[in-house]
């Protein structure tokens, strides 16, 4: 079995990246939204991410009723992107032990938006969110690409082999 991410690109995405989550409906129209934060398994085979149901619904719905997942990761300072892709994907509630990942997605996301010249309390904002206002959605990817802007934007990142 080949691993789709290398430890960089698992680096990249656990660094505290912006998270864009998308679906689409049966008519397969697109529904996206801002992730809130975000956190992978060591491995790479496990990815979360955490929305806000209120500013979520169709995408929810698109996600319940069994659209297919993708999830795009971005480095602000250098827009070195990474989408990941499934046919599915679960929804949970956001349990007390993911209160620490959101605290440190949101710290990480206030650096890399501030070394573009926007203070910490623009990200807050963006990243406010209540508790009761969470979910987390899971999911392990089945296909990786490289969506950097430019000549490999769209490439499949090339499968490693496991251990």
């Amino acid at each position: 079995m080949a691993a789709l991410l290398s430890p960089e690109h698992i680096a990249l995405i656990d660094s505290g990246v912006s998270v864009i989550v998308a679906s689409r409906d049966a008519q397969l129209r697109p529904s996206l939204m801002r992730g809130m934060g975000s956190r992978i398994s060591a491995d790479g085979a496990q990815i979360t991410v955490f929305l806000r149901p209120s500013q979520s619904q169709v995408l929810l719905a698109d996600l319940q009723a069994g659209g297919p997942i993708a999830v795009v990761f971005s480095h602000p300072p250098t827009n070195r992107t990474v989408q990941l892709k499934a046919s599915g994907a679960r929804t949970r509630a956001v349990e007390p032990s993911d209160q620490a990942a959101l605290r440190r997605y949101r710290v990480a996301v206030q650096h890399f938006i501030g070394l573009l010249g926007f203070g910490p309390d623009f990200v807050a904002a963006m990243l406010s969110a209540p508790p009761d206002d969470l979910v987390a959605i899971e999911f392990t990817p089945e296909a990786a690409f490289d969506q950097t802007p430019g000549a490999r934007a769209g490439t499949p990142l090339p499968a490693r082999p496991t251990p």
